[in-house]
């Protein structure tokens, strides 16, 4: 199986810090999205795509990518996080809006990974950001046995 990565990780390194640890289960290619071609997609069997999480849902450039990708088939795919607020199903369903993007273009989601991420973002900063340290040694075993289920 051969899987690649696409991911965006602006503020404190969290979700590359993730991306990295699954490419290391998944012996996957790993692209920052300004790296990404949608034309090299074919050559892959599995395809991850994750980014922090901005007002609820996944890094503007990666849903920017995700709606220019051509229509595939047969092409799994993960999605991944990290973000300030724990992920709540039915009240933060960071997924949903790149989840359907991808359904939408043919991909089958395979699975989905979210982890807590040291965030400094508008008034988190001024008590001096929140969830200091994540991920943690716990999230990244957490994001290496994601990766392994996917195998």
């Amino acid at each position: 199986m051969k899987a690649l990565i696409i991911y965006i990780s602006v503020h404190h390194g969290n979700t590359e810090r993730v991306a990295k640890v699954i490419a290391n289960i998944l012996d996957a290619d790993l692209l920052q999205v300004e790296q990404a071609d949608a034309s090299m997609l074919e050559q892959y069997d599995l395809i991850g795509f994750g980014s922090g999480i901005y007002f609820g849902k996944h890094h503007k450039i990666l849903l920017d990518f995700a709606d220019r990708l051509p229509a595939l088939r047969n092409k799994k795919a993960f999605i991944f996080s990290t973000s300030g607020l724990r992920k709540i199903p039915f009240i933060h369903n960071f997924d949903k809006p790149l989840k359907g993007k991808l359904q939408r273009k043919g991909f089958e989601i395979i699975g989905e990974f979210s982890c807590r991420g040291f965030d400094t973002y508008r008034a988190t900063k001024l008590v001096g950001g929140i969830n200091s340290g994540r991920p943690n040694a716990k999230d990244l075993k957490q994001a290496e046995d994601f990766a392994r289920g996917l195998i």
